[in-house]
């Protein structure tokens, strides 16, 4: 199977082209992070800290980056609103590990496991008020709508996840639902207030919006398609997790279609909790091989992808835009 979408040559995707064009930009927004997750009570930016310096690639600030250098954009404000996205992206980490009751965060042990639930929880808050006095400084309500607009929408999918969970009848259309939700809303607001504060057309708006969310949503697919196929050393959490907590992701939502009467009882059981062991596991990706899940939900993955990738074709050919494109191809190879 193609790990890729439209590459010409041989060589593997990497996001080091993105890396390479919003450096710049970059080592500004982590200062207004650093600056900005400093408190008086030392717990908060010691919590704080613990997760913005473990080792994730920034992906969704990046974006925000990546968006201003595609439309030309030659300001600052990008920069502040950079690190609000980035703050609500950690606000919802710290509020979802306590919800799943993980342990481990990008290979590293999460927060609510060193300094408890509670802590967790109000320091997300705390995150979410930094998030929303960056919009406010800036000055835009047109930002602050977009921004705020992510915001609730995350928490719905959040909720709407909460609500399916552990139920093995929960099918694809809300699933995506979820993920469209959960994810994809906070890629797509972090492209699209780019063209905002660069005061670009309704169109581009709208043109960066379905980039970020295509490609969130494929982002989405290949992190519970890895979940089969990989071990922590991979994805930064233990290979199984996913299934252990009875999530209904598409590889299990496809699987289940597809199984017989024994196989969908496997599955009903296992999503319930009855069946969480590492040889139920092992059974899981048996499944989910055998029905070709893995596979499919992949499929779907670059699906999103190349529709992330139409979506800023409009845009002048150059630097930023290969950058983008390969971000696309690189989250998408990362099952391979």
């Amino acid at each position: 199977m193609s790990a890729t979408i439209h590459r010409l040559d041989n060589r593997e995707p990497s996001l080091e082209p993105m890396l390479q064009l919003v450096a710049g930009d970059m080592n500004a927004v982590n200062q207004v992070i650093l600056d900005r997750m400093q408190s008086q009570i030392p717990l908060i930016p010691e919590l704080a800290g613990h997760l913005i310096a473990g080792g994730g690639k920034r992906m969704r600030p990046m974006l925000t980056l990546a968006s201003a250098r595609l439309i030309g954009y030659t300001g600052t404000r990008h920069h502040r609103l950079a690190a609000s996205v980035e703050f609500i992206h950690t606000a919802t980490l710290l509020h979802d590990d306590v919800v799943d009751g993980s342990d481990l965060r990008r290979g590293k042990r999460t927060a609510n496991i060193i300094w408890g639930n509670p802590a967790s929880v109000l320091v997300g808050d705390f995150l979410f008020s930094r998030s929303f006095e960056l919009m406010v400084e800036d000055g835009s309500l047109k930002v602050l709508k977009i921004l705020s607009n992510a915001s609730a929408v995350i928490a719905e999918g959040e909720v709407n996840q909460l609500t399916a969970a552990r139920r093995v009848d929960l099918g694809e259309d809300r699933y995506l639902d979820i993920i469209n939700a959960k994810t994809a809303a906070l890629f797509a607001a972090a492209c699209r207030i780019s063209a905002v504060v660069a005061e670009r057309s309704e169109g581009e708006e709208a043109a960066l919006d379905a980039f970020g969310r295509n490609l969130g949503i494929a982002f989405q697919l290949v992190d519970d398609a890895i979940d089969y196929v990989s071990d922590a050393g991979t994805m930064g959490k233990d290979a199984g997790d996913d299934f252990r907590e009875g999530k209904m992701t598409l590889p299990v939502i496809l699987a289940y279609a597809r199984g017989d009467a024994d196989e969908r009882k496997f599955w009903k059981d296992a999503v319930e909790g009855r069946r969480a062991g590492d040889e139920d596991f092992a059974h899981a990706i048996e499944l989910v091989r055998k029905t070709r899940s893995v596979d499919d939900t992949l499929a779907r993955a670059r699906h999103y992808g190349q529709r992330a990738i139409d979506a800023i074709g409009g845009f002048p050919n150059g630097k930023a835009k290969d950058a983008m494109i390969e971000a696309v191809e690189f989250a998408v190879a990362r099952a391979y």
